[in-house]
């Protein structure tokens, strides 16, 4: 009997525990009201309040999760919430003893991708391409040539694929073919890479897709014969059209928050789409510095005329 009423008493004290850590309808209410009204959320998003819990690192607070979720994808929000209830703070902890950006890049496989630039330096910028992509197009042509001519010689250059399928029918081939050719030779990676980036008219002034693919393949061994490539290897992996290393660059593009072309990674730091080149420059600069390597120097900008 004395065994039975000890155990009604403990879960009583734990039922009791439960329910002064638990946020009274009042509480969740406002609590949601605050979160909805600051980061202006449309009203489908559905809001769920977390039980408070301790907040060791912090007295007369307590920890407090925010879980918001849009069409099945959930995020997470960490809050501090005072003892008395009277204030909530957004709280993001960094954990100082990781370095973010060395992280992000050591998920970059760079294994065997042709390179331009250093060969092995400590700076490595990697871009995320889509042969097919007219940004892409557009920031390889210009940006890059100017990149290479002033960081050639202390940065490494390295191409990856994220081909995106859904509106570039002929991105994933030209990816395998620009791989052939990788296989035996570096150079002739690059130089199909310049080709087909400076002359997309051509593969889409063919008429039929089949057309399109046709084009790719011609220009492809075309670069194996001006590199004395081995032709039928060449011609072997063409026919092949192994997609597996271009499905797995795009999975680790994907893991590492990549969503569109042309997308950099400068030493882990990412920047999205064809921005301006001071802004890959800025990045570029940061990185030589962390890594204790002489910044080159950049020309000053031409004054504007002066106004009559």
């Amino acid at each position: 009997m004395n065994l039975i009423r000890r155990s009604f008493i403990l879960l009583l004290v734990v039922c009791l525990g439960c329910v002064a850590q638990s946020a009274s309808p009042d509480l969740t209410r406002k609590i949601e009201r605050q979160v909805r009204s600051y980061y202006n959320m449309p009203p489908d998003v559905n809001v769920t309040i977390g039980a408070p819990s301790p907040a060791p690192d912090f007295p007369n607070f307590e920890s407090l999760t925010v879980t918001v979720d849009s069409g099945g994808k959930k995020q997470d929000l960490a809050f501090l919430i005072s003892k008395d209830r009277s204030s909530l703070i957004r709280m993001t902890k960094f954990d100082l003893t990781k370095d973010p950006l060395a992280e992000k890049m050591s998920k970059i496989n760079v294994s065997g991708r042709p390179t331009r630039g250093a060969k092995a330096s400590k700076v490595v910028l990697v871009n995320f391409d889509d042969l097919e992509c007219p940004f892409c197009s557009r920031m390889h042509q210009t940006l890059f040539p100017e990149l290479l001519k002033e960081y050639g010689d202390r940065v490494t250059f390295i191409y990856k694929d994220y081909p995106l399928t859904e509106i570039h029918p002929w991105a994933t081939h030209a990816a395998v073919d620009a791989n052939c050719l990788a296989a035996q030779n570096g150079d002739a990676y690059w130089d199909l890479a310049d080709y087909i980036h400076a002359n997309q008219h051509e593969v889409n002034s063919e008429k039929t897709p089949g057309a399109r693919l046709e084009a790719l393949d011609k220009l492809t061994m075309l670069q194996g014969q001006k590199h004395g490539l081995d032709v039928v290897k060449l011609q072997s992996c063409i026919k092949a059209q192994d997609e597996s290393a271009v499905k797995a660059s795009m999975k680790e593009a994907e893991g590492i928050g990549v969503e569109a072309t042309p997308t950099l990674f400068i030493s882990g730091e990412k920047i999205d789409g064809a921005v301006p080149i001071s802004q890959v420059r800025a990045a570029l600069d940061r990185a030589l510095k962390d890594a204790n390597l002489p910044v080159p120097e950049h020309a000053a900008a031409a004054a504007a005329p002066a106004s009559k």
